[in-house]
């Protein structure tokens, strides 16, 4: 897996001051994506044993409410990051983020990338559709992405929206 960057402290991505990673790898290629350079899987860095202890370090400060995962496409990167969240949370019970362009339900056919989200507690899920695009909305760029309580949504067999 390789990323593009890690924040230690971002305010844009979710409640609070969080950690986030944006990794790289898409395949949605959505028109006037914001992140159009992280879609490439070969641009950034490898992810290495460095950037988990990392992640796990800035977790651990008292201002820091939870980690984001971002992209390119996490659930493209299923499997390394299902890895980066086991140790994770090892660690910390912290609050996990995720966007995806995929939607909750795409998601949940998909033993992998199941098993990234039952690591999570909020996705913001769907594609970014340009003409849909909405400053005024919380934590989303287009008005049919939704903020899904991932926990809520698995036990009650249908999504659960979060109202922000």
């Amino acid at each position: 897996m390789r990323y593009a960057q890690i924040r230690k402290y971002d305010v844009a991505n979710g409640p609070g001051i969080r950690t986030s990673i944006f990794v790289t790898g898409c395949t949605h290629r959505c028109p006037n994506c914001f992140n159009a350079e992280y879609q490439d899987f070969n641009f950034g860095d490898i992810w290495t044993e460095k950037q988990t202890e990392e992640i796990i370090e800035y977790l651990n400060d008292d201002v820091v409410t939870g980690l984001t995962l971002l992209g390119g496409e996490p659930f493209q990167n299923s499997l390394e990051l299902t890895k980066v969240l086991n140790e994770v949370k090892k660690h910390t019970d912290k609050s996990i983020w995720a966007y995806s362009g995929y939607t909750f339900e795409q998601i949940m056919k998909d033993e992998e990338k199941k098993e990234l989200l039952k690591l999570c507690d909020v996705l913001v899920d769907g594609l970014y559709i340009d003409r849909l695009k909405d400053l005024r909305l919380k934590f989303r760029g287009s008005s049919n992405q939704r903020i899904i309580d991932v926990k809520k949504s698995i036990d009650e067999g249908s999504v659960v929206l979060i109202e922000i």
